[in-house]
């Protein structure tokens, strides 16, 4: 009988305590599925601290670690998770548990982070010269502080075990419920897309989402608030997209020349008002797929993007998945979870 792979998560306070949860429901809920197929359990789930006993998360409660993370060998562990909180910040000058994790890379076949923890393994150096995500409000400090890390801020995790779009050794994933999407992509990497699907039904969610997704909508993103100068023309924007969002024309709404718009773009949104506007209208389009509510050449038109190709192309730059492919994924007709 087949050994069921070890997955530890260290814990500390006031740990996001939806990190720690959140991903190892995925790995219990896959014993599930394969216990109703009368196979044996493919995980084994185990907490990890400074030592044994209650640790107080950030929901005020504690979670309950059954060992002491320095009497463990790492190489028992199949895979360890770091999970981010608001506690992550203390656990940059935890000397013993950054220690722990540089002994445990090349023990474990999979060491990866959720939410800010990514921070945790950029600070013991695991992140050095790798694709790396975080919570979207960590990403300039993991820019700032580890510059030697290749951050990528609009991904929700770089779980890629082929290595072409990230690290099958060494991964991070987005903020909070980005854990879910990076364990699903664990548990098909290990048990076949069959058995994360289902795992994904079972918990209520839309399949599973592709590592390369935005984590969060430009709509809702707070970008008014951090860019003054352009709030008016962010505004204005959505409503325009169908037609001419220009360089000059921008610039010319914005009252700007097209190379000073272009600078505060770049200083205050950190990208070129091009590539804003092809995100907001990637956006759009996803949304209408995602309802239903026209066709692939409707909503390309609609959009602003013109042609059905120029909308493929600009999805699987932004999304990693094709228009149809996200439809089927996310889409009023696609599988919902059972009971």
């Amino acid at each position: 009988m087949q050994t069921p792979r070890a997955i530890a998560c260290t814990i500390y306070p006031d740990v996001q305590v939806l990190d720690v949860t959140g991903p190892l429901q995925v790995f219990a809920s896959a014993n599930v599925e394969l216990q109703r197929q009368g196979r044996p359990a493919g995980y084994s789930l185990h907490l990890l601290a400074d030592a044994v006993g209650p640790v107080a998360c950030s929901a005020g409660f504690s979670l309950l670690a059954e060992a002491a993370r320095e009497d463990q060998d790492p190489a028992r562990f199949d895979t360890v998770l770091v999970p981010g909180g608001w506690g992550a910040e203390a656990q940059l000058r935890n000397a013993p548990l950054l220690a722990w994790l540089q002994r445990a890379e090349p023990r474990v076949r999979r060491l990866g982070s959720v939410c800010s923890g990514a921070l945790i393994l950029a600070q013991a150096g695991l992140l050095d010269g790798r694709l790396a995500t975080t919570h979207w409000d960590s990403v300039e400090a993991l820019r700032t502080r580890h510059p030697a890390v290749e951050v990528a801020a609009d991904r929700l995790h770089t779980y890629d075990p082929s290595g072409r779009e990230g690290d099958g050794h060494v991964f991070t994933s987005a903020g909070v419920t980005t854990g879910i999407d990076l364990a699903l992509a664990l548990v098909e990497h290990d048990l076949g897309r069959a058995i994360a699907l289902a795992v994904a039904r079972r918990l209520v969610m839309f399949l599973r989402r592709p590592g390369g997704q935005a984590q969060f909508s430009r709509f809702l993103a707070p970008e008014a608030t951090h860019a003054p100068r352009l709030s008016s023309l962010l505004e204005w924007i959505p409503g325009q997209l169908a037609g001419d969002l220009s360089l000059e024309v921008l610039a010319e709404r914005a009252c700007m020349p097209p190379r000073t718009l272009s600078r505060v773009f770049r200083r205050e949104l950190g990208m070129t008002p091009g590539h804003y506007v092809e995100r907001v209208r990637v956006e759009a389009a996803s949304a209408l797929l995602a309802h239903a509510q026209t066709s692939v050449s409707t909503v390309a038109r609609l959009c602003g993007f013109g042609h059905p190709e120029t909308l493929r192309r600009s999805f699987h730059k932004h999304l990693a998945v094709s228009p149809q492919a996200f439809a089927e994924r996310f889409g009023a007709g696609a599988p919902r979870a059972g009971g």
